[in-house]
This record gives structure tokens, C-alpha cells and sequence, in this order.
């Protein structure tokens, strides 16, 4: 199936945020505050989730309706280990630069935390995906949701998509509700018995954060399979959904506004902190999650059709930043892109050690130089394949060489 480039370009576009959001630097920056995230509650790793589910199940399902569903779910199986793969080269690239670096263990040990120190149990743990460091732990949730895919897909191919929304909602309302809390300590009880020491880790609730995967693999599998209407569901015509979510766009932006200048009241700010869990991404992240992708959706397909010409002019501005060709190429190579991510954050961390403080005008040069850096992944996937593809012949004659 024919790939829609203002998916990769929106990938590149979240990728290219992830990284500046993930590296630091002593005193912060200010290159970072120019970033969405400032705006309420939605980020990168939401539009990264929900991204990678719609085209998980947009390509699988039109593979399942061409070949069946054995055929289908081998390919999502064989894409679930390659993701490990690149998980673990992250985890043991680290350590290996970790042995080699003088003072990685300090500088790391905020993001390592017992890892730093070279534990083989904790090394263990991470390549079982137990123990996840930081930065580390956006590809083992995949890893999962790719994993119990192949028999959701099928459902949502046969049109039975609606058990899958059902049990999807089901499993977010059981962690809001702590559910979950037995399972994880059972999980951490059998570790215990096996070190002494915290083994269990991760930045993400996969019961929780799957409702981001899940409702992109629905979407993608309904396109897939020609059960939505697109031109129906998103027109410029059907504008009482679009001012709905615009809405709760605005409030959510209050309240993150509200927060940053401390202006709102003491128990307006603690009603709201009681429903904000980025870990279990708890009933603020999804609602406004839910507004503001409707609302991006809707401002990209329809904006440039709209009435308005303020909306119309949106619509335009933001097709051309999704279409920009340096965020389609990163996002055609998104999981190669982002594990390189993760090794040159780690080692301009330690850069930071040695030669930092920096001014913000060098903060901001080694941010857009890290953003550069990874198109280098990317090029090298794109001349991989193109010379990959190649008779034998033409490949020498292409290269130069007889």
C-alpha cells in the first residue's frame, strides 16, 4: 500500500520534538519552550503512539484482506523483533560507551539510575525489557502492542472493531481505577526474589498508554478496509465537532497556562493535579489528547477547504510544515531515527559534563545540530534501499565501479 507522506512527516515532525525535549542541558534552554507541549497536555510520545497504531493497522489489515490472516501475522511478528532489535542495540550501545567514557555512570545515573553502575542483573532486566532506562522505554511498549496485534487487527478487518474500542477502554478504565496494582507487585515480588534491588521499571503504563496504540490501529484498519468515510466523518461543512474540540483545547491551555504563571486558584490546581498522570496517562492526557488530534486532523484534511480564511491559511501552513521533505524522510525511517536519537542524547549529556556549561546560544546550536544529525539514519536507509534494489549490474555501473 502506497505510504501517505504527511504521516511520515508528521512522525518526523514529533521525532524532531522528542529531541528536543529529551536533551537537557544545566540551567535549561530556551530553543525548547518553543514546542506544543507548552500548550497543554498533549506531547510527542502521544502523536509518536497513536501514529505508529494508525499505520500498524493500516498496512497489516490491507495485508490480511490481500494474503489472510496468517500471512498478516507473521509480518507484525517479524516488525515486533526487529523493534527489539534496535531496542536492544540502544541498551547495549549505552553500556558499551558506558564502560569506555570516564564518568558516564555519573553523568547517566539520573537516567541509568542502578544501571549506571554496570549491575549484570539490571543489564539482564533491560534486555528482558523489565527494567527500562530512560529514553528507553518508548520501544518495549511497542514491542507489546505489536505483539498481541495480529488478532485485534483481523477483528477490526472482519468488522468487529467495536470488541477491540470495548476491551481498549475497558483495560484504561481498570488502571485508572488501580487495578493494575496487583499485578505489578506480583511482577516486583518475582523479581525480588530473584534481587534484592527495584528490577521493574518503565515510563509507560502499556495497560494505560495502549488506548493511544489501539485507537490508531482501529482508524487504520477501518481506512484499510474502506469502513469509514473520511470526507464524511472530517469536512468543512461538519464544524460542531471541530468548535467542541477547539473548546477543550482552550481549557486544557488555560490550565497548563494557569499552572506555569500560578494563577488559578490553590484547589482548582489540586482537583486538576488528582486527574493528571502522564505515566497512566490518566483522564487529563486522554481527553486532551482526543481534542487536540480531532482538531489537528480536522485543520489539516478540511482547513484548506474551509470558509474562513484565517482557517483556511492554517490548514495550508501546517499541510506544507507535515510535507516538509527533511521530516518525511526521518519519519519514512522512524524506529532507525529514533534509536540513533537516544545515543546522541546520552553522549551529549556527557559532553555536556566535560565541556559544558554552554551559553544558550551554544545550547541552541548543539540542539539544531542533534535535529540535523538525524537525517543521517535516515539518508543511509534511503541509499541502503535504493542500492539494495538494484540488479548487481546497475549497481556497479551506479557506483562507479566495474
Amino acid at each position: 500500500m502506497r505510504r501517505l507522506q504527511i504521516l511520515d512527516g508528521m512522525r518526523g515532525y514529533f521525532l524532531v520534538f522528542m529531541v528536543l525535549n529529551h536533551l537537557t542541558f544545566e540551567g535549561g534552554y530556551l530553543l525548547v519552550k518553543f514546542n506544543h507541549g507548552e500548550l497543554g497536555y498533549v506531547q510527542d510520545a502521544q502523536g509518536f503512539v497513536f501514529l505508529s497504531g494508525l499505520l500498524v493497522g493500516m498496512v497489516y489489515a490491507r495485508r490480511m484482506l490481500k494474503e489472510g490472516y496468517a500471512s498478516g501475522a507473521r509480518k507484525v511478528r517479524k516488525r515486533a523483533f526487529e523493534i527489539y532489535r534496535y531496542a536492544a542495540g540502544c541498551l547495549l550501545a549505552v553500556m558499551a560507551l558506558g564502560l569506555v567514557l570516564s564518568a558516564s555512570s555519573t553523568y547517566w545515573e539520573p537516567w541509568l539510575w542502578s544501571l549506571a553502575d554496570h549491575d549484570p542483573f539490571y543489564a539482564i532486566a533491560s534486555l528482558l525489557l523489565l527494567y527500562q532506562p530512560t529514553y528507553m522505554d518508548i520501544l518495549p511498549q511497542y514491542i507489546v502492542y505489536m505483539l498481541v496485534s495480529p488478532p485485534l487487527i483481523w477483528l477490526c478487518v472482519t468488522g468487529r472493531w467495536k470488541w477491540v474500542a470495548a476491551l481498549s477502554a475497558v483495560l484504561w478504565i481498570a488502571v485508572q481505577l488501580g487495578l493494575h496494582f496487583p499485578i505489578a507487585k506480583g511482577i516486583g515480588s518475582l523479581l525480588g526474589m530473584l534481587h534484592d534491588e527495584r528490577m521493574f521499571r518503565t515510563a509507560f503504563n502499556v495497560l494505560a498508554w495502549q488506548a493511544v496504540f489501539m485507537s490508531g490501529l482501529i482508524l487504520g484498519a477501518l481506512t484499510s478496509t474502506r469502513q469509514i468515510d473520511w470526507n464524511t466523518l472530517i469536512s468543512p461543512s461538519n464544524t460542531a465537532p471541530v468548535w467542541a474540540a477547539f473548546a477543550l483545547f482552550l481549557a486544557f491551555l488555560t490550565f497548563r497556562l494557569g499552572f506555569t504563571f500560578k494563577v488559578l486558584p490553590e484547589p482548582m490546581m489540586e482537583r486538576f493535579s488528582s486527574l493528571d498522570n502522564r505515566v497512566e496517562f490518566s483522564f487529563v492526557y486522554l481527553v486532551n489528547f482526543m481534542a487536540t488530534g480531532f482538531l489537528v486532523a480536522w485543520v489539516v484534511m478540511a482547513g484548506p477547504a474551509a470558509q474562513n480564511a484565517l482557517v483556511r491559511a492554517l490548514g495550508t501552513g501546517m499541510r506544507f510544515v507535515f510535507n516538509l521533505s527533511f521530516l518525511r524522510l526521518i519519519g519514512r525511517h522512524s524506529l532507525q531515527v529514533y534509536a540513533w536519537h537516544v545515543i546522541v542524547i546520552y553522549l551529549l549529556k556527557g559532553f555536556e559534563y566535560h565541556y559544558g556549561p554552554f551559553s544558550e546560544w551554544g545550547k541552541s546550536a548543539i540542539a539544531l545540530g542533534a535535529i540535523a544529525s538525524l537525517a543521517i539514519p535516515a539518508l543511509y536507509r534511503e541509499r541502503a534501499n535504493y542500492f539494495g534494489q538494484l540488479p548487481l549490474f546497475q549497481r556497479g555501473a551506479s557506483s562507479g565501479k566495474p
